[in-house]
C-alpha cells in the first residue's frame, strides 16, 4: 500500500511549502482538509493564505522561523474558512524544514495536515486562546525588552537588563550568559542562585557535557522541561550541578552574523513544557541579547582604542614646573570613537623655560586625530629646537597647511581633505611671572585675579594654522602676579550646550570666580595658598559645570546642544603663604598694550575694565572710568607715533576701594588744556578727567609720559565718597 494511501486511511494529509519560490503543494487528502477539491495541487503562497484565518497564518509563519532556527518539528493549529470566513474545520500540522538540495538560500518545509477531532465550539472566527492577553502581554514584554537592550551603553548594563527580564507568564527564577574565548566558555553575567564564580560550570572547556557547551557547538537550542530529560541527555552535568531546586531549563544560542558569541540560560522554579510560544519568546530575546551585546562590546573595544590613542597623544605625566601648579583635563564628548584633534602639551625649553601649548584641529573624527597627533610632534620640535612663540606658530602653520595640500591632485582617484588648527602657544618664565603668548585663532585665555575676579585677556593672534602658510603671529607679553591663575581652554569648554562665547563665558566665570580668602582667628589666609590640590578640583568644577549633570540647567540660547572635546590647562603662580590685617583685600591689578596698528583693541581694553569693576558699586561710575579709558587710549594713538600701555589697579575694601589707571607713551609732549568750540571733534580729553576724576594729573618719565586719574568707590548706601585710601 502507497504511503499516501495509508494517510488518507486515517484522514492526514501531505503538504510541502518551497521557501524559495513560494509554491505550497497539497495531496488529495490535504487540498480536501483545507477546503478544495480532494485532488493534488500546487498553489502560491497567497492562494494557500486564504484558506486559513489571517490570525493563524501568522501565528504559524512564527512557529516555522523557530524552526528553522532550531532544527526541530513545527507544530501548530490552524482554522480553515470559507470565502466568507466561516469556520469550517480546525486542523493540527506538523512539519520539518529539509535543506534544499544542498542550497543555502533556502528550505523545503514538509508536513502532515489533520482534522482536530474536537473544533472550537461556535462558528465565529474568533481567536484561539493563544491569541488572547498572553499574546499581547508576550508582544509588549519583547517591545520593551528590546528598547531597554538597545538602550543599554555597556556589556555590564547589558547583563543588568538581561538579569531584570520578566517574561510573561513564565519568568525564570535564574538567569546565565555565558561568553566564549578560544576553546572555554564561562559564566559572564547571571542572575540567581550559584550562577557565579563559586558554580562548577563557571569556567568550562567546550567539549564539556553541559547544556551551554553543546548550545555553543551546535549552535541549536536545547530544552529541558523536567530533572528526568535533564539527567538523562547530561549525567555527568547533573551529578556535577545538582541543580535541584530549578524543573526546567532553556538553554539558547547567542548568534550574531551566523557566528555563536555565547549562550544564554534561562532556569524555572516550575515545570515549563517549552511550548511553540514560549521557544519563540525564548528565541526572541536571545537574538536581542546577542546582538546588544555584540554591539556594546564593539563600543567598548572601539573606546578603549580610542583612549589609549589620546592617552599616547597627550602628556604622560604631571608636568612639574618651579613657582607654578599647574592642572588639566582631556574630555572627550563628541560621540564617534571618543577620539578628535584637541590636545594640550607641556614642554621644557632649552632655555630653561617651559612652554604651554593647547589647540584643536578641525572635525571630530580619526583623521583630525592623526593630524593632531602629528602638529602636536612638529610643535614640540619646532619649541624644542629654542624658537620663539611667534616663530614655531608660524612653522606649524606651514607644515600643517603642507600636510593638507593635495598629493597627486590632477589624478581623479585623489582625495583632498584639508584641515585647520587652532592653538594657543605661551612661553612661561615662573621666576617673573611673565608669559609670552602666540594665539593662532583659538580663544583667549582668562585669568583669576588674586581677589576671584576673572577677566578674558586679549591678546594678539592671526589666522588659524594651515589656512595661510605666511601668516604673521604677534606674541602678546601678560604677567601673572603671585596668586593668580590662568586659564588655556578650547571652544569645546566654551560653547558645549549650546552657547557663544559670551554666554559660555559667562557660565565658566560663575565657577571660575570664587572667594579668594578664608578667615581664621588671625585674620585671612589666601585659600589659594592652603591646598595645592586646589587647582585640581577647580578643574573638575570646570568640566562638570559644561559637561556634566548640571551643564543640562544652563543651556545656551543656540537651538541646538552642540556638543565637543574639552582640553583645559590651568596655570597658577604660588605666592607666600602670609597672614595680612582683618578686612584687606588683594589688590586687582591689569596690563594691557594697545599698539598703533591695532586700534580695533580699544574696544578689548573698555571690556577688561568693565570686568574688573563687575562688582563696583556705583554703575555711573564705571561708565565714567570706562569712557575717560577710551579718551586717553585714543589720544596716544592719535597724537603720538607710539603704543599706549595701559595699568589698571583696584586696591582697598569693598564699598571703599580706589580704582587708578594709568596710560603711559613714549612722547615728551604734555597735553594742554584746550577750549573746543560747539562743533570741535576733539579737545575734551581733559576737560572730562577734570570733570569725573576724583584725582588725575600727569608724570613726566625719562622715556615719555604718563596720565593718570583715580576714582574713589561710592559707598553701597548711596553716601558720599568715602576718603581715599592711605597713600592717596
Amino acid at each position: 500500500m502507497r504511503t499516501e494511501d495509508l494517510l488518507a486511511a486515517i484522514a492526514t494529509g501531505l503538504w510541502r511549502w518551497d521557501s524559495v519560490s513560494g509554491a505550497v503543494s497539497y495531496d488529495a487528502e490535504a487540498a480536501r482538509l483545507v477546503g478544495l477539491p480532494a485532488e493534488a495541487i500546487t498553489l502560491p503562497e497567497a492562494a494557500a493564505r486564504a484558506c486559513f484565518h489571517p490570525a493563524d497564518w501568522l501565528e504559524v509563519k512564527a512557529i516555522v522561523d523557530l524552526a528553522v532556527a532550531e532544527g526541530t518539528l513545527a507544530e501548530a493549529r490552524l482554522r480553515v474558512v470559507d470565502e466568507k470566513g466561516t469556520v469550517l474545520r480546525t486542523v493540527r500540522t506538523r512539519s520539518r524544514p529539509i535543506a534544499r538540495g544542498g542550497s543555502e538560500d533556502g528550505y523545503y518545509l514538509l508536513g502532515t495536515l489533520q482534522e482536530v477531532p474536537d473544533p472550537l465550539p461556535g462558528t465565529s472566527a474568533a481567536g484561539p486562546p493563544v491569541t488572547g492577553d498572553w499574546r499581547r502581554n508576550r508582544e509588549a514584554f519583547l517591545l520593551d525588552a528590546g528598547r531597554a537592550l538597545a538602550e543599554a551603553m555597556s556589556t555590564a548594563e547589558v547583563l543588568r537588563v538581561a538579569a531584570g527580564l520578566s517574561m510573561p507568564g513564565f519568568s525564570p527564577e535564574g538567569l546565565a550568559v555565558f561568553g566564549v574565548q578560544g576553546e572555554r566558555i564561562s559564566v559572564i553575567g547571571h542572575h540567581g542562585p550559584r550562577t557565579g564564580a563559586d558554580h562548577p560550570f563557571h569556567d568550562i572547556a567546550l567539549g564539556t557535557d553541559y547544556p551551554a557547551a553543546e548550545v555553543v557547538r551546535t549552535g541549536r537550542a536545547v530544552y529541558l522541561p523536567t530533572p528526568e530529560e535533564y539527567r538523562g541527555r547530561f549525567p555527568a552535568a547533573w551529578s556535577l550541578g545538582r541543580p535541584r531546586k530549578r524543573r526546567s531549563w532553556a538553554f539558547l544560542p547567542l548568534i550574531v552574523a551566523g557566528r555563536t558569541i555565547g549562550a544564554w540560560m534561562a532556569g524555572f522554579a516550575h515545570p515549563v513544557s517549552f511550548s511553540p510560544d514560549e521557544r519563540s519568546v525564548l528565541t526572541t530575546i536571545a537574538r536581542m541579547l546577542a546582538q546588544a551585546l555584540s554591539r556594546t562590546a564593539l563600543q567598548e573595544t572601539e573606546r578603549e582604542l580610542a583612549d589609549g590613542l589620546q592617552r599616547s597623544m597627550l602628556p604622560a605625566s604631571k608636568p612639574d614646573i618651579p613657582g607654578l601648579t599647574v592642572a588639566a583635563r582631556y574630555v572627550p564628548t563628541g560621540g564617534g570613537l571618543q577620539v578628535g584633534g584637541d590636545w594640550y602639551d607641556v614642554i621644557g625649553l632649552p632655555s630653561g623655560r617651559t612652554a604651554l601649548v593647547i589647540g584643536d584641529v578641525q572635525g571630530h573624527d580619526v583623521h583630525a586625530a592623526g593630524i593632531m597627533g602629528q602638529l602636536r610632534i612638529a610643535v614640540r620640535a619646532y619649541a624644542s629646537e629654542g624658537h620663539h612663540p611667534d616663530a614655531v606658530l608660524s612653522r606649524a602653520s606651514r607644515f600643517l597647511a603642507g600636510l593638507s595640500a593635495p598629493d597627486g591632485a590632477d589624478s581623479p582617484d585623489s582625495r583632498y581633505d584639508p584641515r585647520f588648527a587652532t592653538c594657543l602657544y605661551m612661553e612661561v618664565d615662573p621666576v617673573a611671572g611673565t608669559l609670552d603668548i602666540a594665539r593662532a585663532g583659538h580663544p583667549d585665555p582668562a585669568v583669576r585675579l588674586a581677589d576671584g575676579t576673572m577677566m578674558v585677556r586679549p591678546t594678539a593672534g592671526g589666522l588659524p594654522l594651515g589656512i595661510d602658510p605666511d601668516t604673521d603671529y604677534p606674541t602678546t607679553r601678560v604677567v601673572l602676579e603671585p596668586g593668580e591663575t590662568l586659564l588655556m581652554c578650547t571652544d569645546g569648554l566654551i560653547e558645549t550646550g549650546g552657547h557663544d562665547l559670551e554666554t559660555g563665558w559667562d557660565r565658566i566665570r560663575k565657577v571660575f570666580e570664587r572667594p579668594a580668602t578664608l578667615t581664621n582667628d588671625s585674620g585671612t589666609l589666601p585659600s589659594d595658598d592652603l591646598d595645592s590640590d586646589d587647582l585640581e578640583a577647580l578643574a573638575d568644577s570646570l568640566v562638570q559645570a559644561v559637561h556634566g549633570p548640571p551643564s543640562h540647567h544652563t543651556t545656551g540660547p543656540l537651538a541646538d546642544r552642540r556638543e565637543d572635546d574639552i582640553a583645559l590647562l590651568l596655570i597658577r603662580r604660588e605666592a607666600e603663604v602670609c597672614l595680612v590685617g582683618p578686612g584687606s583685600a588683594p589688590v586687582r591689578r591689569t596690563a594691557v598694550t594697545v599698539a598703533q596698528a591695532e586700534p580695533e583693541r580699544i574696544a578689548g581694553t573698555r571690556q577688561q575694565l568693565r570686568d574688573m569693576l563687575h562688582d563696583w558699586a556705583d554703575p555711573d561710575q564705571v561708565e565714567s572710568a570706562v569712557l575717560m579709558l577710551s579718551e586717553m587710549v585714543t589720544n596716544v594713538l592719535v597724537h603720538t607715533d607710539g603704543d599706549a600701555l595701559l595699568v589698571a589697579e583696584v586696591s582697598g575694601r569693598h564699598g571703599a576701594r580706589r580704582l587708578r589707571l594709568d596710560v603711559a607713551d613714549s612722547s615728551d609732549e604734555l597735553p594742554h588744556r584746550r577750549r573746543p568750540g560747539e562743533l570741535a571733534s576733539s579737545g575734551r580729553g581733559l576737560l572730562l578727567l577734570e570733570m569725573l576724576a576724583d584725582n588725575w594729573g600727569v608724570d613726566p618719565r625719562g622715556d615719555g609720559k604718563c596720565i593718570w586719574y583715580e576714582l574713589h568707590e561710592a559707598a553701597p548706601d548711596g553716601a558720599a565718597p568715602s576718603s581715599p585710601p592711605d597713600g592717596a
